[in-house]
């Protein structure tokens, strides 16, 4: 008697168990949350640091412990990719943390010009995405200038002031107004440039206190320069477009873009449709999609 055995079994291999982490797991994946610190480097600009985030995007366990390594130093993992590198951002109570208020504090002495810095940055991430597919769209590019943004911000204040005329409430705003009814008496008191006995443009004018926000996005890895025409030109970084994505569903942000200020037709340089009343800056730098 002949006993026949089942072995269609033998051709099937048991799944591999998964690779214990190691410590060189530990040091490389710490190694890439440290590039990712580093605001203004890109993978494209080093070897090591472009491996690492290959190796994020087609190792799930080495993914997992990167993140998990960035979570446990108080960082949110916004995305990990060739073009942002490992682009974090910090959590409220994170040791990385760069809190607006003390930002602020640094750059102004009075707490009426820390809060004109608030909106200058608010005024910055409006005019480099204004519309929500400028936000969803990996490929664009954003441009800003300095005098751009101050004349966006004065359009702003004209256009909360033309509605608070007819409404009848032209009045000192409550202390429940809203942050940009409050803001426009403010903004478009204060002179826009100013000048020192050198020419140099006053620290405390709303154009200097554009150029401070835009000096420290720069510094953050947020916009990069591109000239000195109009004050400044500047255009934007994935890094700044991630974390617009987090600020474009602030009351304040959605606040401002209502207005109506900003509309982007073919990307050409103004802040409104023509009007004679009004004297915009010219080359404001609306949004462009390629240099």
């Amino acid at each position: 008697m002949t006993t026949h055995h089942d072995t269609s079994w033998a051709g099937e291999s048991e799944p591999a168990a998964p690779a214990p982490i190691t410590p060189a797991d530990v040091a490389d994946a710490a190694r890439l949350v440290s590039f990712g610190l580093q605001a203004k480097l890109l993978p494209a600009r080093d070897a090591e640091y472009a491996e690492l985030v290959r190796r994020h995007r087609e190792d799930p366990p080495f993914a997992r412990l990167a993140d998990a390594i960035a979570t446990g130093m108080g960082l949110v993992v916004l995305e990990v990719s060739p073009r942002a590198g490992m682009a974090v951002a910090a959590a409220e109570d994170s040791l990385f943390a760069v809190r607006m208020g003390d930002y602020s504090r640094r750059a102004a002495s009075e707490s009426t010009d820390r809060f004109l810095h608030g909106l200058a940055h608010l005024a910055v991430a409006a005019m480099a995405f204004p519309r929500p597919e400028d936000l969803a769209d990996d490929t664009y590019l954003g441009r800003i200038t300095v005098n751009g943004v101050d004349a966006f911000v004065r359009q702003a204040c004209r256009r909360l002031e033309e509605q608070a005329d007819a409404e009848g409430a032209n009045t000192d705003p409550t202390t429940d107004a809203p942050g940009l009814e409050a803001a426009w008496r403010v903004w478009s008191r204060r002179t826009a440039t100013g000048a020192t006995k050198d020419a140099r443009r006053l620290s405390g004018s709303t154009t200097g206190i554009v150029a401070k926000a835009v000096l420290f996005l720069v510094d953050s890895g947020f916009l990069q320069k591109v000239s000195d025409d109009s004050g400044g030109t500047y255009r934007t970084t994935a890094r700044y477009q991630l974390q617009v994505r987090d600020l474009a569903g602030s009351a304040a942000m959605a606040e401002l873009l209502d207005l109506g200020v900003v509309p982007v037709s073919d990307g050409t340089a103004s802040l409104l449709p023509p009007d004679t009343t009004d004297d915009l800056v010219a080359d404001a730098g609306l949004p462009f999609h390629s240099l």
